[in-house]
């Protein structure tokens, strides 16, 4: 029997770390509030709805349309019904999540993840560094280009290592995964899902205004490169106990000490490589998304574990317990979804968006692109989908913005701005609450990790609006 398979089989239990001070808000708990709140408002706000109309597969909403409709708000017994079927609705990624504790349970049994890591972080030097801006790269043109957004989930694992074997927190090693991946949606430069889609139901040239795109592209990838290299000097230069690792992969997974690779292992790292270079073409051409990532680390972790030798029913019982590890952070999306659900059936979405769209008409060019900014990014909460928002927005917001002089191309900057922006604070968000979670980060400890990088990211959001509004971006 071989060191890995020796390995697995001797895993113990190990007791529930004993907590300090005040125990941090449960994002379970703080999402069922917000559900609360969602249910009431569905009380207080008269219901409504707008007239749609479909063209070309996508469902448009008539400006000016809302009409009152019959009905009341959703009752009490009605909120734990959509608990189940926001639970239904994101099984994709409830189920992603889970397959990724799965496979990288699978792959640190093998340790060659691990000793791949402790290679390229040198905790002393300039190698730290180079691998935090060379991450921040990638998996920004991965946001940017569509093809890593609610996946990056599967992904923040592995920061959590990496920040491990760097000695640094947990917040890092999440942040600098999910942070840089949305540092590129916010812009998404070729994303066909958010930019291509608002455009089309603006009626632009799909794509059109790149370069302006990448402007703003690069300035939210200097200011998180920045942000996170600010972060690991503070670090070293305080010596804080607050930025000291603490790993937080199910702390009940097979572990293995830091070594050098073998050839084993330098075979499961090039396995790993593979499946991701695989599904990034798959989602580059053929659209691939959560289910066939899913099949990727299903085989990811079969090949990994036949590689290192280790018995298929071990491989099979630690790919279980990897799952089991990851629970937390996967029904976390379901409770984010009902909330959009409960907003949905209580037919108050269509009320607010038009109520928002009545503050916006007296307003010039530059404060209307703001607002719109902003608009955008409240409706967030409530509509977590940025396709499922562009249909709703867009049809409103382009006509108005034609009327206050604001170019089509403008218009839709200014959204898909607002969609970026709040998802790396939005409480809704099913993807940033499982990353959370996942991590073992309290929301209000996220917060404070990450306001520094919001407050700049703002600024860059309001300048990019107001440069676009004075040289009137276009083509119209």
């Amino acid at each position: 029997m071989n060191d890995a398979s020796r390995q697995v089989e001797g895993v113990e239990q190990r007791p529930a770390r004993a907590r300090g001070g005040s125990e941090p808000i449960s994002p379970y708990v703080l999402l069922f509030v917000m559900l609360m709140a969602a249910v009431i408002a569905t009380w207080v706000v008269p219901s409504g709805e707008f007239s749609r109309t479909v063209g070309n597969g996508v469902s448009l909403v008539v400006p000016g349309s809302l009409k009152p409709v019959a009905g009341h708000g959703v009752m009490p017994g009605d909120m734990f019904v959509a608990l189940a079927k926001g639970m239904i609705a994101s099984a994709p990624i409830i189920f992603l999540i889970l397959f990724t504790g799965g496979a990288l349970a699978v792959l640190e049994a093998t340790g060659a993840v691990r000793n791949a890591l402790a290679s390229a972080a040198d905790s002393g030097g300039t190698r730290m560094h180079v691998t935090v801006v060379v991450l921040c790269a990638v998996f920004s043109l991965l946001g940017t280009l569509g093809v890593v957004t609610n996946s990056v989930v599967a992904f923040v694992p592995l920061g959590l290592l990496l920040a491990e074997s760097m000695g640094l927190s947990t917040e890092m090693g999440a942040g600098l995964i999910y942070l840089s991946t949305y540092a590129g949606f916010n812009t998404g430069i070729l994303n066909p899902v958010t930019t291509g889609l608002t455009q089309r139901l603006a009626g632009l040239p799909m794509f059109s205004g790149m370069t302006f795109r990448v402007c703003i592209y690069i300035a939210f990838v200097v200011a998180t490169i920045v942000f996170l290299l600010f972060r690991i000097r503070t670090c070293r230069v305080s010596g804080a106990t607050a930025c000291a690792a603490t790993p937080r992969m199910d702390e009940t997974m097979p572990r293995s000490s830091p070594r050098r690779l073998d050839t084993r292992q330098w075979i499961v790292v090039g396995i790993v490589l593979a499946c991701l270079a695989v599904f990034v073409y798959g989602s580059s051409t053929r659209h691939w998304a959560e289910t066939e990532m899913i099949a990727m680390f299903v085989v990811m972790a079969i090949a990994s574990g036949i590689a290192s030798g280790i018995r298929p029913g071990t491989i099979a019982d630690t790919f279980l317990h990897g799952c089991g590890g990851l629970v937390k952070g996967a029904l976390v999306v379901g409770m984010a979804r009902a909330i959009s659900i409960v907003l949905t059936d209580g037919k108050i979405l269509d009320p607010i968006v038009d109520m928002l769209a009545g503050w916006l008409a007296p307003l010039d060019s530059t404060a209307a692109a703001i607002s719109m900014f902003l608009s955008a990014a409240l409706i967030h909460v409530g509509i977590s989908s940025g396709s499922g928002e562009s249909a709703v927005l867009i049809p409103i917001f382009a006509p108005l913005g034609d009327t206050l002089h604001l170019t089509r191309q403008m218009t839709v900057q200014a959204v898909l701005l607002g969609e970026g922006f709040i998802n790396c604070f939005n409480p809704t968000s099913g993807v940033l609450m499982a990353v959370l979670a996942t991590s073992g980060i309290s929301y209000v400890k996220w917060l404070r990790f990450v306001a520094p990088l919001l407050v700049a990211w703002f600024g860059i959001c309001i300048a990019a609006i107001a440069a676009g509004v004075a040289i009137h971006l276009g083509p119209f």
